[in-house]
């Protein structure tokens, strides 16, 4: 495993080792101005953390395609250091599964809310936990932890360094192509599409997204569109 201090990121990206939560260092770092590019982590024993600085220059609700785009960065990562029979797969609401189970998840943060004003920052960041917190796994089935899924020899630093790479490779499409690729891309790792969700109050159907991702959830009455800006924290 190589040290955090030899971290290697793609062009217009750098790391800075968060002293504690990578998604608050990054907001931390964001609302002080930092340049877009910044990659905050923070790799410990048990979980690690990391984090991307956006500046959008579009407006919310199109800038929140970060946030899948980043979970198929993520997943790109993870299929090329993981053993074939390893499975990867991304809720819609930034979730991570891997051979089924939840493993950690994306989280975002804007400087605003609304969805047809352009932030100032955006941020992206995702939680993976390493070992499960405790050897009873039996009793937590659905939820589990990268080692315990045969990836033991994944080290932390080269799926961060493979998360960043990936991640710049599909910002690159997305400014150039548009959403359609990281939509096609998406849709082939999106975990329960054709299934009954609970979104917020409404319960139905997850048929798919819409070109900027909202959620298409029918019920006994209609569809409904459910804006990928839901998903959002809001700053503290």
């Amino acid at each position: 495993m190589s040290d955090v201090a030899e971290l290697t990121f793609p062009p217009l990206m750098w790391g800075e080792e968060a002293p504690g939560s990578a998604f608050d260092h990054a907001i931390m770092r964001a609302t002080l101005g930092c340049d877009a590019g910044l990659v905050a982590h923070h790799l410990g024993a048990a979980e690690m953390e990391a984090a991307l600085v956006f500046a959008p220059e579009v407006p919310l609700s199109q800038a929140m395609t970060m946030l899948p785009l980043c979970g198929v960065g993520f997943q790109n990562a993870l299929g090329a250091l993981a053993p074939p029979e390893v499975a990867v797969h991304l809720d819609w609401w930034g979730g991570i599964r891997v051979n089924g189970a939840r493993c950690g998840g994306f989280r975002a943060m804007a400087s605003g809310s609304d969805p047809e004003a352009v932030p100032d920052w955006l941020v992206i960041g995702f939680t993976l936990p390493l070992i499960p917190p405790s050897e009873e796994t039996g009793q937590t089935p659905d939820d589990t932890a990268l080692f315990a899924e045969g990836c033991a020899d994944v080290a932390p630093p080269a799926l961060l360094e493979a998360w960043a790479r990936h991640t710049l490779n599909w910002l690159n499409r997305w400014e150039g192509e548009g959403t359609a690729p990281v939509h096609s891309e998406w849709r082939g790792l999106a975990h329960g599409i054709g299934e009954d969700v609970q979104n917020q109050s409404l319960t139905g159907t997850f048929l798919g997204v819409d070109e900027l991702f909202g959620m298409l959830l029918r019920d006994a009455d209609t569809t409904h569109l459910i804006p990928l800006t839901t998903v959002l924290e809001d700053p503290a």
